[in-house]
């Protein structure tokens, strides 16, 4: 029998169920400054010494801090200096905004001392040769915060050395608010998400059409206003070496919202979803979430976090680059969020350029530029309706009755009447404790193997009683062997019993005895 989706179960108290991108950071580079090589190039070709590196670095830089300065005069702003290092700013510009309005134009400027990467000069005594190598340091990085007229509050950080490598930030769910208002459909927003929406429909169909060439013309637009270096050079050298950003995706966080009419009908059922999900993820199933299969040889991070915020409690599971977070936002939108820091953590089927010149078209990582976008979507929503499938299991509570029931009552097979487990009892617990053992769960166990730690049962008494434990779906056989393993089923009635009864019952009926006397 299919899962019934919590989206399915609770249909008539969820206000809609909307799919969009959250949180996206884009990086932009310099072609070909972006790599050491490529830099040194540059120079070479526009006859620039190698070691003259800083002298070509420093006017650009001055170019970019009096850009700086004219905007922030020109829009009656203040360069706000970031000294401390718990400073957010979003909670400066949300004060800002409370007072300003939402009206679209410059908002703050910010600047900061924080690490940059750039170049170094370098000469090579051994092959003659001098060129440019990698090299890290700290610059002042201008926060250009904005609203765009199609994307919301955004950001450009800007960087003011060489090579001027840039960071975009938007969020879905702003631009979206914009489409629908240019198309009459009411919303309430709250924060980073929707209370309510007119029309779902309409707003998923929007969400999944995302103009990747039309953000990549705003973004060139962005970088002629706030970091003018790129027109400043190709105006100098002419356009047959022109200069141009390359965008690529740094962050992207996609959401699925069940947005529910009452906060009681989803507090019902989220804190038990929680503890759940706490214990019950394992390694296994995370990897599931996202499409892939779990190896012995993986070396990367997972694990499972949880947190309590004032938006609401936050469960986190991480492989890797990518993580699944579900939470509560006002205790109202249950949020199934994927969030992935390399793209290239994912697989496309896309065309392959070989070093031969030849192409193939097969399964690749993905490429990290902004026109992976829209495949980038479907990835990620297939990975939050998984993980959807997954905890609408856990959320059902028939799902954990009918378990019960198959545990504890009693089962016919085959006209055999084969009695219910007492969870409390010590016959029963010591017989789970047994089945539990570390060397049953990786080799198996036979009929022998019970009898030698079941001392008190005789050779009938263990074949009924393994009969009884694969009529309640406890155990399995190995075909054509005399091998039985627990069943997933089995692992979990067997951890739950002991559990109930020696750190739940046991522990309270000591403690009120005690108190008793």
């Amino acid at each position: 029998m299919a899962t019934e989706l919590l989206t399915e179960k609770y249909t008539d108290a969820l206000d809609g169920v909307l799919h969009c991108y959250d949180r996206i950071i884009l990086t932009g580079s310099i072609q070909p400054w972006c790599y050491a090589q490529g830099m040194t190039g540059y120079l070479y070709g526009h006859d620039i010494r190698i070691f003259d590196y800083v002298q070509f670095a420093q006017p650009l830089r001055e170019q970019i801090c009096a850009n700086a300065a004219a905007l922030a005069q020109a829009n009656g702003l203040e360069i706000e200096y970031i000294r401390k290092k718990n400073f957010r700013k979003e909670d400066r510009i949300r004060a800002i905004l409370d007072e300003r309005g939402e009206q679209p134009g410059l908002v703050h400027i910010f600047s900061a001392l924080e690490p940059c990467f750039s170049y170094k000069p370098w000469h090579n005594k051994q092959t003659g040769k001098t060129y440019l190598k990698l090299d890290s340091g700290k610059c002042l990085h201008y926060y250009f915060y904005f609203i765009h007229e199609q994307l919301g509050l955004c950001y450009l950080r800007v960087p003011t050395w060489c090579p001027f490598r840039l960071q975009f930030y938007c969020n879905g769910h702003a631009w979206l608010a914009t489409q629908l208002k240019q198309k009459g459909v009411a919303f309430e927003l709250l924060d980073n998400a929707f209370a309510h929406i007119a029309d779902y429909a309409l707003a998923n169909e929007l969400a999944a059409k995302l103009d990747v060439e039309q953000l990549h013309a705003w973004l060139d637009d962005l970088v002629q206003q706030y970091c003018p270096v790129v027109p400043m050079l190709n105006a100098s050298t002419g356009s047959a070496q022109a200069l141009r950003y390359h965008w690529s995706i740094w962050q992207a966080e996609y959401a699925t919202d069940l947005v529910f009419r009452s906060q009681a009908t989803l507090q019902a059922f989220y804190p038990l979803l929680l503890e759940t999900l706490i214990s019950a993820v394992k390694p296994a199933d995370i990897a599931t979430f996202l499409g892939r299969k779990l190896h012995g040889n993986y070396q990367g991070e997972m694990g499972n976090r949880f947190n309590q915020r004032w938006l609401g409690s936050r469960l986190k599971h991480q492989m890797g680059p990518v993580s699944i977070k579900l939470y509560d936002k006002f205790n109202l939108i249950l949020r199934i969020e994927t969030t992935v820091n390399n793209v290239a953590f994912f697989k496309q089927y896309r065309q392959v350029q070989h070093r031969d010149g030849t192409t193939s078209t097969r399964w690749a990582p993905m490429k990290k530029t902004i026109y992976s976008l829209p495949p980038l979507r479907e990835v990620l929503q297939a990975a939050n309706q998984r993980y959807l499938k997954f905890i609408s299991a856990i959320a059902t509570p028939e799902v954990g009755v009918e378990k019960l029931h198959r545990l504890a009552e009693t089962q016919v097979e085959n006209d055999h009447r084969f009695k219910g487990f007492n969870l409390l009892s010590e016959q029963d617990a010591t017989l789970f404790r047994t089945l539990l053992r570390g060397e049953f769960t990786i080799s198996g166990f036979t009929a022998k193997d019970l009898r030698q730690l079941l001392s008190d049962k005789n050779p009938g008494q263990m074949t009924r009683l393994l009969r009884r434990l694969r009529a309640h779906g406890l155990i399995k056989k190995v075909s054509k062997r005399y091998k039985y393993y627990l069943t997933e089923f089995g692992r979990q009635a067997a951890a739950t019993a002991l559990k109930l009864r020696e750190m739940t019952v046991i522990p309270q009926l000591a403690l009120d005895c005690h108190q008793a006397t």
